[in-house]
């Protein structure tokens, strides 16, 4: 089964963690993406280059920190470009989405009332969840929107009988970093805005696999992390400049009033910054040279913005086939149960990533024994506290998640297969 879309011989070759071999030699086998990717050498580079050359803090009076500030410049303008987001000064910067989110739910806190109600879902990676449960100690009221079980899919008729008048913010996944179901949050904004509400979106785990425009979704904010999608370990946040401007941040007295600024107080991660360009110019590149048969997809787009367009869309268009195969073999296995979406036929719905248990082994034993193979994979819940619960396989150990990156290959995902048939039928 060939896969025309990508040519890994040229693509797996940046980078230089798929080189590194078990005991046997044989390549280790990276699965664990949904955890963090890899990277490319660009990227390395990139950090490297900085900390030579440019290492310093901002706004001084020589030429190193004058090139920190442009370093600082470049990875708004690259994170706008990967986001679609009108301006740079609508991306804010952090460690990860977890702090961010944590930071920014403090801010709109404040322009909550007791009373107020935050509506989220129980599909969601607790990162998205947790912030908004802190407001309650100050009078919020918390809904949960429950997702059906047999497919992992969210509940749009719970989530619509949920968000009332009294909602004031809707905080939902772009994409379950868990079992993989994809949102429509396009439809789940309209939903908040009728009734004058804010829209989070955790886009952490959709970042890797498809598009973002988040003027097309029409989110006033949306948080994703860069070592995601082979940066870095960054997070960013969107946010309507309008909301941005008007929300009051938790700073020192002396950073700037204005955003992004005033939400990025104190030294930001400089190198990291440098990284997460890299990266989204590796993926531009990767565009470049892979995504004209999806250029007619995005007419409104050029330069950059319509390289990372077509490089999503053809990375995407890779990892489909990847995921059918290994969905498809689990399931043919005995004592195997795959979460999630299966129906080839509905995966436009589904991110490549690929929960399952196995009869008679806990998920951590599923985890040793592919480690011990080479393959990387994760077992338990991955703070998605609330998905593993509500199917009932938390006091159980969780679920074993296998994730497809566009640098794995069909042959990896048969080398899995082999490993949990071989399990499957002791």
């Amino acid at each position: 089964m060939s896969n025309p879309i990508l040519d890994l011989s040229v693509l797996r070759d940046q980078f230089p963690a798929l080189r590194q071999t078990d005991g046997q030699g044989r390549p280790f086998i990276y699965f664990d993406g949904p955890g963090g990717t890899q990277v490319p050498q660009s990227v390395i580079d990139a950090m490297s280059d900085y900390l030579t050359r440019s290492n310093s803090n901002t706004h001084g009076a020589f030429v190193t920190s004058r090139r920190s500030d442009q370093a600082i410049a470049d990875a708004h303008q690259a994170m706008a470009d990967f986001l679609n987001a009108p301006s740079p000064d609508e991306i804010v910067f952090g460690p990860n989405m977890t702090s961010l989110t944590f930071n920014i739910s403090r801010a709109i806190g404040r322009e909550l009332h007791p009373g107020d109600e935050i509506v989220v879902t129980r599909l969601d990676h607790d990162a998205n969840i947790a912030p908004w449960l802190a407001l309650e100690e100050q009078g919020v009221v918390v809904r949960h929107a429950d997702f059906n079980s047999l497919d992992c899919t969210l509940d749009m008729d719970d989530l619509a009988r949920l968000i009332t008048e009294r909602t004031r913010l809707v905080a939902v996944g772009y994409a379950s970093n868990a079992v993989g179901t994809i949102n429509n949050v396009g439809r789940i904004a309209e939903m908040a805005h009728a009734v004058g509400a804010w829209i989070y979106v955790d886009a952490v785990h959709y970042a890797p696999h498809g598009p973002i425009d988040v003027q097309a979704i029409d989110c006033d904010f949306l948080v994703c992390s860069a070592y995601k999608f082979f940066g870095p370990h960054m997070g960013a946040l969107y946010g309507r400049y309008e909301l941005l401007d008007h929300l009051r941040a938790y700073k020192v007295r002396p950073a700037e009033d204005h955003p992004p600024d005033k939400f990025e107080t104190g030294t930001k991660n400089h190198e990291g910054l440098a990284g997460t360009t890299a990266a989204i110019n590796y993926l531009a590149d990767l565009g470049a040279e892979f995504g004209a048969p999806f250029a007619d997809l995005y007419p409104e787009f050029e330069g950059r913005r319509l390289h990372l367009k077509t490089a999503m869309a053809a990375v995407r268009a890779y990892e489909r086939p990847l995921a059918e195969r290994m969905i498809a073999g689990l399931m043919e296995m005995p004592g195997v149960t795959v979460y999630g979406i299966t129906d080839p036929t509905r995966f436009e719905g589904r991110a490549p990533t690929v929960a399952f248990t196995l009869e008679g082994y806990t998920p951590r034993q599923v985890a040793q024994r592919l480690g011990s193979e080479g393959i990387f994979v994760w077992d338990g819940n991955y703070y998605a506290l609330a998905v593993t619960e509500r199917l009932g396989v938390e006091e159980s150990g969780g679920m074993v998640r296998v994730g497809v990156a566009h640098y794995n290959t069909l042959g990896e995902v048969d080398r899995l297969l082999a490993v949990v048939e071989d399990l499957a039928w002791r």
